[in-house]
């Protein structure tokens, strides 16, 4: 993929801000699904979609913490 095609953003330009964008991060450190999504919705939180954004990034962390870590012993129960 072409860094140009990481420049182009549709519907909006609350990415545009940074000097990498989120895919673009997400993509070349082979970021799991999850993950990605927690880096793009506190990313733009400010600019977009302000709390609700903040309350789907908690979201997916409690995806992976009940995928990976709930049959595991955690102090933060």
């Amino acid at each position: 993929m072409s860094n140009k095609t990481f420049f182009k953003q549709i519907g909006g330009s609350h990415y545009k801000r940074f000097k990498i964008s989120p895919a673009k991060f997400i993509m070349e450190n082979n970021i799991p699904y999850a993950e990605g999504n927690v880096i793009k919705y506190i990313c733009r939180h400010s600019f977009k979609g302000k709390e609700l954004d903040l309350a789907k990034a908690k979201q997916y962390i409690d995806f992976i913490i009940e995928t990976n870590y709930e049959k595991k012993t955690s102090r933060y129960k």
